[in-house]
């Protein structure tokens, strides 16, 4: 057996993440190898892993960013089992690797995204191995991407909930298109605007209004006027370019906008948040 020092153990830790003693292990069973020694971790990993496969995982960090030139956005969920390991350092740089990977590769969905190559692996291969090193099981669970002459990410302290905007015009002030990044994070907006709502939650707005007026005994035949008053209220409320912006309740986002630059709209949106 090789003669296994600190110093090799701290080169494994840092090249795999993995704890002091599981490192010296390795490298006892390797005998000083260490391309030996980071496949036995791995494999150990990959066990721990599938052992823990049925598991819920339902903490983690919800990440969101942007291409060089700000015409691309990317964000992703990885999920753990626990708020602890959410707030890791080494959990929070794992996903910030992932969301670069996917960047860079300029991949279109989760599927492609997990088996994207990195450090010489799938994607899907190092969150196991990653996974193993700590013991709870992680889970790439969601991807978005979006593209516009102008795109914006914004993250929410605590890193579970992410938004990314797109705009249809580059180079004005970014304070701008910051505010309208939080506004969706903040406000929840179901579409950018009333024409894109889709048709089924328009028809359950349009029913919950009616069964709201009949129930308070308003005549048969003005259900559907009133319906209709309510539902212009769930589109001030509900979608972007008509909620009041946060900032200043008098404009709502349209008039907002269009005191930046005229004709400045929204071309789409992603909100994602972690249920916990």
């Amino acid at each position: 057996m090789s003669n296994i020092n600190a110093a090799d153990v701290a080169k494994l830790r840092r090249m795999t993440g993995a704890g002091m003693m599981d490192c010296k292990k390795a490298l006892e069973e390797a005998t000083g190898d260490f391309e030996k020694a980071q496949e036995i971790i791995r494999k150990r990993g990959q066990a721990i892993a599938n052992k823990r496969a049925d598991r819920e995982a339902t903490e983690g960090v919800v990440l969101a960013k942007t291409t060089a030139d700000g015409t691309r956005g990317m964000m992703i969920s990885l999920n753990c089992e626990t708020d602890f390991v959410a707030k890791n350092a080494d959990f929070i740089a794992l996903g910030n690797s992932i969301l670069n990977v996917a960047l860079k590769s300029g991949t279109a969905d989760l599927d492609a995204l997990k088996s994207t190559s990195a450090d010489g692996r799938k994607v899907s291969e190092l969150i196991i191995e990653k996974s193993g090193i700590t013991g709870e099981k992680f889970e790439l669970s969601f991807f978005g991407t979006i593209s516009a002459p102008a795109v914006q990410a914004y993250i929410h302290p605590g890193n579970k909930l992410a938004t990314l905007v797109g705009f249809s015009k580059a180079g004005l002030d970014i304070q701008v298109y910051k505010d309208v990044a939080m506004q969706v994070a903040a406000m929840n907006p179901v579409s950018v605007d009333k024409d894109d709502v889709p048709e089924k939650i328009l028809a359950q707005e349009l029913e919950i209004a009616r069964e709201q007026a009949r129930n308070e005994g308003k005549p048969a035949d003005m259900l559907d006027k009133i319906a209709q008053g309510k539902l212009n209220k769930f589109f001030k409320e509900s979608t972007l370019m008509n909620q009041e912006f946060i900032k200043d309740s008098k404009l709502s986002i349209r008039q907002y906008l269009e005191s930046k630059d005229k004709g400045l709209k929204v071309t789409g949106f992603i909100r994602y948040t972690l249920n916990v």
